[in-house]
């Protein structure tokens, strides 16, 4: 069976919030790929809900993309703790963590509301019922509060 990088990590190690370079990849045409740990909480320690962490997850693909060009993807992890965040051409930890912290900024922030989350309609997401502004809100707060570092196993907040 194939390795994956990430069942390698040793989570009982890493610090989070941070934002970890997983590598790059270049493709058959010379493309490059970025692919992010994005991690919110502390592994085995902490889980964020589905219904916030899916709120994150709609609001994030659109905030990300209003600050920086190149993502593909922002996916969250199956154990509900933070996401893979995949991106064209290379990027550092900490240009992707500025990235992630002013976006936290913007959706915990008084004036973002439903208008602003996309894809909350029945037609646009496969669980639309599944979504939580609050506590989306709420978990960008702590995570903003505990501060995202550059460096999974060192607190080198941003």
């Amino acid at each position: 069976m194939a390795e994956v990088e990430s069942f390698q990590l040793d989570h009982t190690k890493v610090l989070a919030p941070y934002v970890r370079l997983i590598g790059s990849e270049t493709g058959p045409k010379g493309d490059v790929i970025t692919n992010f740990d994005v991690r919110f909480v502390q592994p085995n320690a902490n889980a964020i809900g589905m219904a916030a962490l899916h709120t994150i997850e709609h609001s994030m693909a659109s905030l990300i993309r209003d600050r920086i060009d190149g993502m593909i993807d922002f996916s969250p992890f199956g154990c509900q703790t933070g996401f893979h965040m995949i991106m064209w051409g290379e990027h550092s930890s900490e240009e992707i963590a500025k990235v992630i912290k002013s976006s936290l900024e913007e959706l915990s922030s008084d004036e973002f509301g439903w208008d602003n989350v996309p894809g909350v309609a029945e037609k646009e997401c496969g669980n639309y019922r599944n979504h939580s502004l609050f506590g989306a809100k709420e978990w960008s707060k702590k995570i903003l509060a505990e501060g995202i570092s550059t460096d999974p196993y060192e607190r080198k907040v941003i």
